[in-house]
């Protein structure tokens, strides 16, 4: 009885391993599908093996039902009724033919089969045990393999012929690839123009894997399905995520892809009715761009499909539009942890101040808003109305003459706020003053948040040099701010992303200077600033550069997403702390 028992336990575990091989054959064969062009016998077999790895992924799916002993979440239930049904709703419109299907007629599609076999690799992907082993890879060499993994496939799929009108050299690719997954928005060929809506929603995708990070889909789904992971994940993630709990690490996860589809789906839709349908040739066509630019915007991408970004005909004075997109990338460069934070203090100044419903116990809560939301939102808030300001000031008789009031006030608060990561722009950059131009370095070196979809050296590392300098200046030897003690690490670990930053972005304008020796030393080093920050601005110089220039930006674009001491921390040897001090010494410095 034993022996019959292992043997069918064997053969279960050849199916589920067969179903997931095949359904990862079908994503790669439905990429070439959509990659090149082929021949209609091709096509003919192509589809016929569609159709049979969509059969497996259901019969493996109720397979799995009736012999694995354990219980399912009512969300995975669901998910599982909802891909079964569908997929027998495509067969059936596909074998029984259009007319003898009338009322699902709109699933007679070659596409839908592709969304039932992506449906399929989902189930039997995140069936697999992810585990993140300590023993060979480390939080901060993961977080940068992963990311590297996903700018070369990019890169390859960029290639692919369907993918652009004219192909594309891998360096270009590699360079866009790194731009989406870098969520940074600089370009080498023209978005609009160049590629295909097959190679715009690759950018797209990658542009959504690349804020999120590639570990938050996989972590989390492979929970949502298996309903529970090692320690050893969870410490992992725990770590990824700046987690305070190991029990929180997937709450956490849910949280930041909840938030994220959330913000973009909303946006999506008022940017669709921001839009002047004249614009577009078709519904589908205002659709798309809705969705890719709302994606763009929350990332802190700043690619656009129109060619020159949002300074063109019918966009460059939808002032509704340009506050969409502020409060996208506002929201997105705040950081989820802040995000979720302020939504907690709104809901509870409501309850509290408004309708009185706040338990007693609750309303003696001392610090909702903890110490890290105060000091990212104030010193946000601070750097967009001082950068919108002096944009206003500098640029009033300049980019920002002939437009109306509001115009003014909101094409100031945009040229504000997409500095720090955003990089859309609405006004002529080769215009700009200088000045302007100038506070454009520094509000890009700044960037966004922490644990955001933005660059940069952070506000936080700025607001604790800040702090710093003035504590040193009042003869104190602690930084002390809202009745609590920054810890001596923090600071440490500013100065030294502070140091990094400028060492990375000072060894690219060398490096550029010494390949394209014909360029100004400006638009050199407003480039590198750019790429680090991952802002995606330019003054018009990334297109004209070498290849060994572009492969220069493309490593200070890696850099600057996973920061230089996440690479540091990755691949320096780390020593054993030891059990006494040496005596203390204070150096001379200035």
């Amino acid at each position: 009885m034993r022996l019959n028992e292992s043997i069918f336990k064997k053969s279960f575990s050849y199916l589920f391993r067969f179903a997931f091989l095949i359904s990862v054959l079908g994503i790669v064969l439905f990429v070439v599908d959509f990659g090149f062009d082929q021949s209609s016998e091709v096509q003919t077999y192509l589809n016929a093996f569609y159709f049979f790895i969509v059969v497996v992924g259901i019969f493996t799916t109720i397979v799995r039902y009736l012999t694995q002993r354990k219980t399912y979440k009512p969300k995975v239930l669901v998910f599982d009724a909802f891909s079964i049904a569908f997929t027998v709703f495509v067969l059936v419109a596909h074998f029984f033919g259009e007319e003898a299907s009338r009322h699902i007629s709109f699933l007679y599609n070659d596409t839908w089969v592709k969304v039932a076999i992506i449906l399929t690799f989902i189930r039997e992907f995140f069936e697999l045990n992810i585990n993140f082993k300590r023993t060979y890879l480390n939080p901060a060499q993961l977080f940068i393999l992963s990311f590297f993994g996903i700018i070369l496939l990019g890169s390859f799929l960029l290639m692919l012929p369907k993918a652009t009108y004219d192909g594309l050299s891998f360096v270009d690719a590699l360079f866009t690839a790194t731009s989406a997954v870098c969520v940074t928005g600089l370009i080498v060929v023209d978005t609009a123009t160049y590629f295909t809506i097959f190679g715009q929603t690759i950018i797209i995708v990658l542009i959504q894997i690349g804020g999120l990070g590639i570990l938050t889909f996989a972590s989390y789904f492979s929970y949502f399905f298996k309903g529970g992971t090692t320690y050893e994940t969870q410490l992992t993630l725990t770590d990824m995520t700046g987690s305070n709990k190991i029990g929180e690490v997937f709450s956490t996860l849910k949280r930041v892809i909840f938030i994220t589809f959330m913000i973009e789906f909303f946006a999506a839709i008022l940017i669709y009715f921001s839009l002047d349908p004249k614009l577009f040739e078709s519904f589908y066509e205002r659709i798309y761009f809705s969705i890719f630019h709302s994606v763009s915007a929350f990332c802190n991408a700043g690619f656009s499909t129109l060619s020159n970004n949002l300074y063109e005909s019918g966009y460059s004075t939808n002032y509704f539009l340009h506050l969409i997109l502020i409060g996208c990338f506002v929201l997105g460069g705040l950081g989820f942890p802040i995000v979720v934070n302020l939504f907690n203090y709104v809901k509870y100044f409501i309850a509290k101040k408004m309708f009185f419903l706040t338990r007693k116990e609750q309303s003696s809560r001392p610090w909702v808003l903890n110490l890290n939301s105060r000091i990212t939102l104030i010193t946000t808030s601070i750097l967009f109305v001082g950068g919108a300001l002096l944009f206003y000031i500098n640029e009033y008789d300049n980019t920002l003459a002939g437009l109306s009031g509001f115009g003014k006030v909101v094409t100031a608060l945009f040229g504000g706020a997409t500095p720090r990561t955003a990089g859309f722009n609405t006004v002529d950059m080769s215009a700009l003053h200088f000045s302007t131009i100038m506070m454009i370095f520094l509000l890009m070196w700044i960037g966004a948040s922490p644990a955001s979809t933005g660059g940069g050296i952070k506000t936080n590392t700025f607001a604790i040099a800040t702090l710093n300098f003035l504590s040193l200046a009042k003869g104190k030897s602690r930084i002390e701010v809202y009745r609590r003690e920054v810890a001596d690490i923090s600071v440490r670990r500013a100065f030294a992303v502070i140091s990094l930053s400028l060492m990375v972005i000072g060894f690219a304008i060398i490096g550029i200077s010494y390949f394209d020796s014909e360029m100004s030393l400006l638009s050199i080093a407003f480039e590198c600033f750019s790429a680090y920050s991952t802002v995606g601005l330019s003054i018009g110089l990334t297109a004209q550069l070498t290849s060994m220039s572009k492969l220069i930006l493309v490593a200070v674009m890696f850099v600057g997403r996973v920061s230089m001491l996440t690479v540091m921390i990755a691949f320096v040897k780390k020593m054993k702390q030891k059990n006494y001090r040496y005596p203390v010494e204070e150096i001379t410095i200035n």
